[in-house]
């Protein structure tokens, strides 16, 4: 079933409140840079992280902290990655220091992240001064701009919540992320902070969020790159009051398709803002002989330069998806494949058993002109299903990568 969303993100959740400001680490003083987001009591934490070898340092040293499972704040800047920098990770535990002077908790109870230009070193000053100012201004208001401060090359917040029960206690869970480019299946330039009311345990917390990410934000590709410092965190403060959810019951499968439907609708709202992007492309695969299967063939074609060029170009290209499935790794009969473009503006068949049928081109130009393209693809090999996103490859990607750092 769907969750009601409500209004807020990462503060909507009761306990929570959060803050952005302008520091200085960006040049640019409209553009806010360090975000705060705090419980007002110790959460149950869990965390999952880049699978590139290549880590940031503020996730190394988000991954100590949250050894024990618990942490009650999450500080994050935006400009430099704070990643390849020879004092990366000294730099990462004094931005928690600072902000646990600031708030009276401890410093291995926060969570760290860092987002923009991988290498440079990261110049404590600007948080040092801005600190004071972001922790004056938290606020149950505030998540949208902690939302903004940690843009990059986004061009519009992601934040978004929903309301469930558990134990006949209205609970809340929300959030806030930001990736427009350098996303790619297996995380991404990606920072997603979750926030919950809900008290659910540590263990239970790590395994929900561990299985979520593996339909959501591992389905999710931009450009086929995989970041250094990509991170959802989520924290779980039990200030809704129900029992703690410490089984795989009812309870549970419930906060798990709460979480999960959060972080879909974050994973489409990343996909849309993906940089340069004008079509927000979804392929749901269907018929696969098991769940891995279903999952490499819909991202093989979510990751295809052609494909995501032909789309921009709103153009039928169908044997574009055939390729992407054939080298994906998938087992899959190639001869028991359909493929169907599907939008607001209709549909159209373009192939089934594995070849090309008649259809009107103009149709086909019609349906995939619209701003959400569904790739339905059809195997023939089992009853796995799976659902990846991104979005079209245009001229303007290359623009924004191509003077990103200066």
């Amino acid at each position: 079933m769907d969750y009601p969303f409500i209004d807020g993100g990462v503060t909507a959740a009761k306990g929570f409140t959060a803050a952005g400001v302008h520091c200085g680490i960006r040049k640019n003083r409209s553009k806010r840079d360090l975000a705060l987001i705090l419980s007002d009591r110790p959460a149950a934490a869990a965390a999952v992280y880049t699978q590139n070898l290549v880590k940031g340092a503020p996730l190394l040293v988000t991954q100590r902290h949250l050894a024990d499972g618990t942490a009650q704040a999450v500080i994050c800047n935006s400009g430099i990655a704070n990643t390849c920098a020879f004092d990366g990770e000294d730099k990462a535990e004094a931005m928690c220091e600072l902000t646990a002077n600031a708030l009276g908790i401890e410093a291995n109870d926060i969570i760290v992240g860092s987002t923009g230009v991988i290498g440079p070193s990261l110049q404590l000053e600007p948080i040092e001064k801005g600190i004071p100012a972001l922790a004056a201004a938290l606020s149950k208001e505030g998540g949208a701009d902690a939302a903004e401060a940690i843009m990059t090359t986004d061009t519009v917040k992601k934040e978004c919540a929903v309301s469930f029960e558990l134990g006949g206690k209205t609970c809340t869970l929300g959030g806030i992320a930001k990736g427009s480019g350098m996303i790619a299946p297996n995380m991404a330039t990606m920072l997603c902070f979750l926030t919950t009311d809900a008290a659910i345990a540590a263990p239970l917390l790590k395994e929900a969020l561990s299985e979520t990410v593996e339909d959501t934000f591992n389905m999710l590709s931009v450009d086929g790159d995989t970041s250094t410092n990509d991170t959802v965190a989520l924290m779980a403060n039990g200030a809704a009051g129900n029992e703690p959810v410490a089984e795989k019951n009812g309870d549970y499968q419930t906060f798990r398709a709460a979480l999960r439907q959060v972080c879909t609708a974050i994973v489409r709202a990343l996909a849309a803002d993906g940089e340069g992007a004008t079509r927000l492309l979804e392929c749901r695969v269907t018929g696969g002989k098991t769940a891995a299967d279903a999952r490499l063939a819909a991202k093989s074609v979510i990751g295809s330069a052609l494909f995501k060029s032909a789309m921009f170009g709103a153009d039928a290209n169908w044997g574009r998806v055939l390729c992407a499935v054939g080298y994906s790794g998938a087992q899959v009969d190639v001869k028991g494949v359909s493929v169907t473009f599907r939008s607001a503006a209709g549909s159209v068949h373009v192939c089934e058993k594995g070849a090309g049928i008649l259809f009107s081109e103009e149709t086909a130009k019609t349906v995939l002109s619209e701003k959400e393209i569904v790739v339905d693809i059809v195997l023939s090999d089992g009853q796995a299903a799976a659902t990846a996103w991104g979005c079209d490859l245009t001229y303007d990607y290359v623009k924004i990568n191509g003077d990103y750092r200066t």
